[in-house]
């Protein structure tokens, strides 16, 4: 399957949950409230504290790490912001389609660490699985999209009230527009910006080296031929950003004394790949149905699986799954 490079904004789809003292219909307003989990980067994360501290890696070293992060999170945030929806990454990427060096050197930043990341991508998955199969929460995964996407796609909506976030993603800032909290796990804390909408225009204009995404000014190339970026001065990110609340980008080239074509196609390929609203609409379409049908596991099976799997330390906290 082939994804368009033509970015589109999200429409609204309604998704069909509502937690307990919800008022269906009429002119009450509805409840809804969620967490939504970027599970890979939390996945990731876990791993590599183990691997920091010397500890050798095992598929039941990293079940119980992942498992324990994912319980301390309900435990702490359930009360306030209801159930957990793990959102994970898709192998393929929509904007690597669109944009061929996206995350283009991520793969050989992985072989400078030394360990045998096949090994543990393969035991995230096996993990993943798990969760879906085992656990009272929705796991959802959509062929193109990542974890980005479905928690986009899903904030977007503008069907529940509240949100919490749960990753270190500074990507997610955009969305604190809306009912968004997000915490990041790797900092412990709670991630807030002030001005969100020009945080995204600040992005868009930077660009995202982690990402490959070159700042406006820049090639696509950029990162993949270690070319130099064309510095952007901070008063001129400024004052363009200044100018962006009252003009179209298309609007404001001659303050970055950029060639109008030129900032045109870069404004575009930055926005397509940064902006959250961009995202295709046949990858909102999917995440929708997927998660208004996706199936959890049963709690009441909990305690069997973490037998199974000798989760032992974790059996007298199975209140907190």
């Amino acid at each position: 399957m082939k994804f368009a490079t033509i970015a589109q904004q999200v429409e609204h789809v309604t998704c069909n949950d509502e937690v307990p003292g919800s008022i269906p219909g009429g002119g009450s307003k509805r409840v809804y409230i969620m967490i939504l989990v970027d599970f890979n980067q939390i996945a990731i994360g876990s791993v590599m504290v183990a691997l920091n501290r010397g500890e050798e890696l095992s598929e039941t070293l990293v079940r119980h790490l992942i498992l324990n992060g994912l319980r301390y999170y309900r435990s702490r945030f359930h009360d306030k912001y209801g159930e957990l929806i793990i959102c994970c990454d898709s192998k393929h990427y929509w904007r690597r389609d669109y944009f061929p060096n996206y995350k283009i050197n991520r793969k050989k930043e992985r072989e400078t660490t030394g360990h045998d990341w096949d090994v543990i991508f393969n035991c995230l998955n096996n993990i993943r699985d798990e969760l879906r199969e085992h656990f009272p929460y929705k796991v959802l995964e959509i062929y193109g999209a990542e974890a980005d996407d479905i928690i986009a796609t899903l904030v977007l909506n503008k069907v529940e009230d509240k949100y919490l976030i749960l990753s270190s993603d500074k990507d997610f800032i955009q969305l604190h527009r809306f009912s968004v909290d997000q915490f990041s796990p790797v900092a412990k804390k709670m991630i807030s910006n002030k001005d969100p909408v020009n945080y995204l225009r600040e992005h868009i204009l930077k660009g995202d080296r982690s990402d490959g995404i070159p700042n406006i000014l820049s090639p696509d190339d950029s990162f993949l031929t270690e070319k130099r970026q064309k510095p952007m001065r901070k008063v001129v990110i400024g004052n363009i950003t200044e100018a962006l609340e009252r003009f179209a980008p298309d609007k404001v080239y001659q303050l970055a004394k950029c060639p109008k074509d030129t900032w045109i196609r870069n404004w575009q390929r930055n926005e397509t790949l940064i902006d959250l609203g961009k995202i295709p609409k046949d990858i909102t379409i999917e995440i929708s149905k997927e998660y208004n049908s996706v199936k959890v596991g049963n709690r009441a099976n909990l305690l069997t699986y973490f037998i199974e799997n000798k989760l032992t330390q974790l059996i007298d906290s199975i209140g907190d799954f």
